[in-house]
């Protein structure tokens, strides 16, 4: 477990992402597929999103990412997925042909928040914070 450190914040917050090319074409190879995975670093590294695991398969990616506490997970991918597909637009006028409708990637992506600690922990731990008091869920410290 590596916490993160921002000015008045001590997190580690991790998400799992994949997201899909339009319509499943199979066009995330050779100079395309490096290309990809050189953009999605660039992209995180401009926003202090840590790729913890990655892989670029034919028509899909799959990531690993730590990221700071005030980036939501949208605000992640709509940044990846347009700074992606805008340069590789631009870099590949052949994909332009297949992609006539400006729009690499399909709309959706999956998302999972991933962690060490289970709910089960942390109840535990709050269970035992504090004296315990026969049904109460939000506990208070004694004075």
């Amino acid at each position: 477990m590596e916490y993160r450190y921002g000015s008045h914040t001590v997190y580690e917050i991790e998400y799992h992402f994949v997201w899909v090319t339009k319509y499943r074409y199979k066009v995330l190879v050779g100079d395309i597929a490096e290309r990809v995975r050189a953009l999605v670093r660039e992209t995180c590294e401009a926003f202090e999103i840590r790729i913890v695991k990655g892989v670029v398969s034919k028509d899909h990616i799959h990531i690993l990412v730590s990221c700071p506490p005030n980036m939501a997970p949208s605000e992640i991918m709509r940044r990846i997925k347009g700074r992606t597909s805008s340069k590789l637009f631009e870099e590949f006028p052949h994909v332009k042909k297949r992609y006539w409708g400006r729009h690499f990637w399909a709309r959706g992506y999956f998302c999972a928040t991933v962690g060490q600690m289970t709910e089960e922990m942390i109840k535990q731990y709050l269970e035992h914070h504090f004296e315990p008091r026969p049904n109460d869920d939000f506990k208070m410290e004694p004075e």
